[in-house]
Parts: C-alpha cells; sequence; structure tokens
C-alpha cells in the first residue's frame, strides 16, 4: 500500500484556496445585501409634490437640466409659436422636503429678437409669482390627492 503524502506547498495551496472560498461566500451575502439595497428606488432630496407639481406646470418647456436630489429644474428657451420673437427660460429650485410655499423659488427670463440675435428683456415680476402660485396649487391637490387615496 502507498500512502499519499502531501507536501508543505500542497497544504499551503489549499489552506490558500479554503480560506478564497470561504471569503468568497461572506462577500456573496454583503454582494446580495448590497444589490437589494440598490433595487430600492432612493428617496429624493426635495418634496416630492413639488417637484412633481414643478415638471407638470413646465411641461410645455423644453427641459436643459434636471436635479432630482438638488431640487434644480432648468429649462431650455421656449418661444410660443403665437410670438416667435419672444422666447422664455425658467429656472425652479425646491429648497426644502416640507411642502411649503417658502421652500419654492423660480426665475423666469425673457428675451425679444431683434434684428438676427436675441436680447435680454424685462420681466413682469409677477410672471415668477403666478408660476410659483401655480407650481404650489398644483403640489397640494396632489398631496390632498395622495391623503384621500390613503
Amino acid at each position: 500500500m502507498s500512502k499519499t503524502r502531501f507536501q508543505p506547498a500542497k497544504i499551503a495551496m489549499i489552506t490558500v484556496l479554503s480560506a478564497a472560498l470561504l471569503a468568497g461566500c461572506s462577500s456573496n451575502s454583503k454582494r446580495a445585501a448590497t444589490t437589494k439595497q440598490s433595487n430600492m428606488a432612493p428617496s429624493m432630496g426635495v418634496n416630492s409634490y413639488l417637484w412633481r407639481a414643478s415638471l407638470e406646470t413646465l411641461n410645455f418647456m423644453p427641459l436643459a437640466s434636471v436635479d432630482p436630489f438638488g431640487g434644480v429644474i432648468i429649462t431650455d428657451w421656449y418661444s410660443n409659436p403665437e410670438a416667435p420673437n419672444e422666447r422664455f427660460k425658467a429656472n425652479v429650485y425646491i429648497l426644502d422636503t416640507n411642502l411649503r410655499a417658502d421652500a419654492l423659488k423660480t426665475a423666469i427670463f425673457k428675451q425679444v429678437r431683434n434684428g438676427g440675435s436675441w436680447a435680454d428683456a424685462a420681466m413682469d415680476a409677477d410672471t415668477g409669482r403666478l408660476i410659483e402660485n401655480s407650481i404650489l396649487t398644483r403640489a397640494r391637490e396632489l398631496y390632498i390627492a395622495t391623503v384621500d387615496a390613503n
């Protein structure tokens, strides 16, 4: 009968492989937990009702940039087909996670065509307030619809 003798190098190799396999099992469970967490939707950094109401209110304008975690919506220039010599742009800032009037700030810009180029024009201050009020009204409607549904 022959005896199988393990050489020290083989024993070391088996030990390393066993340790790697055991460590792999541990990281697989961590990886599974991480995957489970990443499948959950991240929460927004701002009030979701104000965010959705802002997007719905400005849905006729093309979007240039949106950041739901920072609460910034920047539209691109929009020209009404009935007034092609003027265009508007809106910036909306949602500043809080609470549904409050002071959690919303809008900036509206206007340009008029002057020859072949666009020039900045004065904007009525009430326009920004009207858009803010429209967003706030829609946000309240969304909130009430959610509360009534529960």
